[in-house]
């Protein structure tokens, strides 16, 4: 088992799966701490460098576990067993492994992206166009 961190992640919160956020959703931490999902993590050379194993960036990407990356909406304190909570789920279906795939796996589904309207940020939308043309 890999100690906490590993990752790469700076909070970990048991029994939520973020592959399963949609792009766009906030979530609630605690009294003050608003989040937004705004990406998958995507596997790079610096991440498997650091894991120090051979194949790595393609074995994390067939897991298709990715994780996700989150803004800071409104900053706030957390603490240990703090509630989370969904404050906002967004009208469209693209969620983080959704993503993941077509940014990896299924390039197919990259066009699906653009459901995500507002959501999906404007690095996002530059790279799908990029491979769309």
């Amino acid at each position: 088992m890999l100690p906490d961190g590993s990752f790469g992640e700076n909070l970990t919160v048991p029994g939520v799966d973020p592959n399963a956020a949609l792009i766009g959703e906030q979530w609630r931490i605690g009294e003050e701490l608003v989040l937004q999902v705004t990406s998958p993590r995507l596997p790079c050379k610096t991440f498997a460098a650091r894991m120090g194993v051979v194949g790595w960036a393609k074995r994390f990407g067939a897991d298709g576990r990715p994780g996700a990356y989150l803004r800071v909406v409104r900053p706030g304190t957390v603490q240990a067993g703090d509630p989370v909570r969904i404050s906002h789920r967004p009208d469209h279906n693209v969620s983080v492994s959704m993503a993941f795939s077509a940014f990896t796996t299924s390039p197919g589904l990259l066009k699906g992206l653009f459901a995500a309207g507002d959501d999906l940020s404007d690095e996002m939308r530059v790279y799908v166009h990029s491979k769309l043309t």
